[in-house]
């Protein structure tokens, strides 16, 4: 780790799982959940490359991403608070030679990166609509949580302008929004190829889903089986285990994909 990282008031360091990496997070903004995480470990990531995640908030994805690939990652934030959370983070974990963090606005970052650039994407983005839900939150947590910074269109727009060709677009989102999301892909040529539902429990709706799709990609898709969060204990399934802690086996860090 980095000892000339400071941390600013209110912030504190957490443990990234066991990947033996650590996250600047705050009480006064949105910190990160489960779905980032199923997102990091669900998306089609190629062992080197370039990769891009959006939405990238205190760069949780990113940290992630950087155990299962040798490839350069950027991350895209608009809120400066949260990219600067980020920076320090990857500073802190001396990442700095591989995840570069982007303050800027995603619907424009074509014109810093150029088009069609990108070998895969993640996205984890504000699952609500502007104008829908409680906006009481404050700034940090309603930009999170809302679309007031650009439209599920908008954001799938960004995602097909950045992807090159056969290249791999990976979100989390609500399955309440499931065929708009799923509409929205194929209007902006990216083709849906695998869908995960996650389900709180057995017995539950799912109130997850993890999507991916291919730029330019045939139609194909594979309905993956559902990923069951908690057992009849109300323990984590032994899945989610994986997916946080990996391979008890083979230590802490993924291997490249």
């Amino acid at each position: 780790m980095s000892k000339d990282v400071a941390l600013e008031p209110n912030e504190r360091l957490d443990d990234l799982l066991t990947h033996q990496l650590h996250i600047i997070q705050s009480r006064e903004v949105f910190s990160f959940s489960m779905d980032a995480v199923l997102l990091a470990r669900f998306a089609g990531i190629p062992p080197r490359g370039k990769v891009l995640d959006l939405c990238t908030g205190n760069g949780v994805v990113p940290l992630l991403l950087s155990t299962r690939t040798k490839a350069t990652i950027t991350g895209v934030e608009i809120q400066p608070k949260l990219a600067d959370m980020a920076r320090r983070s990857v500073e802190w974990n001396r990442l700095g030679d591989q995840i570069v963090i982007h303050e800027g606005d995603l619907r424009t970052f074509y014109e810093h990166s150029g088009y069609g650039v990108y070998d895969a994407i993640t996205v984890n983005p504000p699952y609500m609509p502007a104008g829908r839900g409680d906006h009481s939150e404050n700034e940090y947590v309603a930009m999170a949580r809302h679309e007031l910074n650009g439209s599920l269109d908008d954001i799938v727009a960004a995602c097909a302008k950045l992807v090159r060709t056969g290249g791999r677009v990976s979100m989390v989102h609500r399955p309440s929004r499931f065929i708009e999301i799923i509409e929205t892909l194929r209007r902006w040529k990216l083709e849906p190829k695998r869908i995960r539902f996650v389900h709180p429990h057995r017995e539950a709706e799912a109130n997850m889903v993890l999507i991916e799709a291919v730029r330019d990609g045939k139609p194909d898709i594979k309905l993956l089986p559902p990923l069951i969060v908690y057992n009849e204990d109300k323990h984590y399934n032994e899945e989610i285990i994986r997916i946080y802690y990996g391979n008890k086996d083979s230590g802490t860090r993924d291997t490249p994909t």
